[in-house]
């Protein structure tokens, strides 16, 4: 007895399994999935290139004497105004070459004033004056050039910027050239990205369709710059390894906030001429490549590779693998394979297209 209840039990789990089998095949067969098609439209895009920043002005500071760092009158990272004395190389060697070049500026005045005396009375020659005042116009030459090393001995700052590192400390022996530190102006920075020669082509053939040239700059922090900068300059030539040709976007520092050598993101408004879009949730990814599930009309799906060229909220910008005319799956791509034939409702790409955050013209 016990046995007939144990299989028949087991029958009617049997049965049930095999029931619901059939009904989710059922349910699978009878689905239907929508499909639409990509459209071709004008578009705009906000692309991000890597940026290099550098300020508006940076120099590197170097001694022009040699002799001992006597003085150092600031602090690394200590904001500076022009004009302000930054170093003293042991200057007591130029003031004794200033001092000797200015006793023989005077002995050439007394020797100009016996000359020319001389000479108005015809003792001597006209040429003896010439003489004393050409070695006269040497000896101020001379008292100049000796002003000039001894200026040289104090270092100054050229323009208000703040103070980099400082390599040497006091009491080092300075020789001509040796960098004292780097000055950088922060009340503007430059950002240099490099962009492609296709993307150069269409920034220059559509000027006449940009606003303006105006960018915004990304920190490294992932926060926008509060002020917007303008593209200032291209340079001349690409280069022939990486076919990039370099930006350079000029940005209001506001409380100076960025320093030379950092880096960040340049985001610059690219137009697009009947870009190709479709959404984003009709696509699927393998090892980094991007598929769509495309329908033929007699409802055989077969993945295809395509190539996006940019990505917008919830859409892509597609530049290979998929035409204007190609129908695709727009749910349910994790649902089919290959071959799989499917039932399908085409849905209104500019519909589609509407329902999701798409910046277009």
């Amino acid at each position: 007895m016990i046995k007939r209840v144990t299989f028949s039990v087991a029958l009617s789990a049997l049965l049930i399994i095999f029931s619901c089998k059939d009904k989710k095949e059922e349910k699978e067969e009878t689905a239907i999935y929508p499909v639409t098609s990509a459209v071709k439209m004008d578009t705009v895009v906000t692309k991000d290139y890597v940026a290099q920043i550098q300020s508006l002005k940076n120099i590197e500071i170097r001694a022009q004497e040699k002799g001992f760092l006597e003085k150092i009158f600031v602090d690394e990272g200590q904001f500076v105004q022009a004009g302000q004395t930054l170093f003293r190389i042991m200057p007591q060697i130029y003031q004794a070459e200033l001092m000797k070049a200015q006793a023989e500026v005077e002995q050439a005045k007394i020797e100009l004033q016996n000359s020319s005396t001389l000479a108005s009375n015809n003792i001597v020659s006209k040429n003896e004056r010439a003489m004393s005042k050409a070695k006269l116009d040497a000896a101020n030459a001379e008292a100049k050039l000796a002003q000039i090393h001894l200026n040289f001995t104090t270092i100054k700052a050229p323009f208000s910027g703040y103070i980099n590192r400082i390599p040497l400390k006091l009491g080092s022996l300075i020789a001509e050239g040796d960098l004292l530190t780097s000055l950088s102006d922060n009340t503007g920075i430059y950002a240099y990205f490099n962009v492609s020669e296709p993307e150069y082509l269409n920034y220059q053939t559509h000027s006449a369709e940009r606003e303006n040239s105006q960018v915004s700059l990304l920190m490294a922090n992932g926060e926008l710059l509060p002020v917007k900068g303008t593209i200032a300059n291209i340079e001349g030539e690409f280069d022939n390894e990486t076919g990039n040709i370099a930006f350079r976007a000029k940005f209001p520092n506001p409380n100076q906030l960025l320093r030379n050598g950092e880096t960040g993101k340049v985001q610059m408004t690219v137009s697009l001429k009947n870009a190709l879009i479709i959404p984003q949730k009709a696509t699927y990814e393998i090892q980094d490549q991007i598929y769509v599930f495309v329908v033929d009309k007699n409802g055989k799906v077969s993945s295809k590779n395509i190539k996006v060229a940019y990505s917008l909220p919830d859409t892509y910008v597609v530049s290979k693998g998929l035409t204007e005319n190609d129908k695709f799956l727009l749910e349910g791509v994790q649902k089919v394979k290959d071959d799989q034939k499917v039932k399908t409702k085409f849905q209104d790409p500019k519909k589609v297209l509407s329902s999701l955050r798409l910046q277009a013209n």
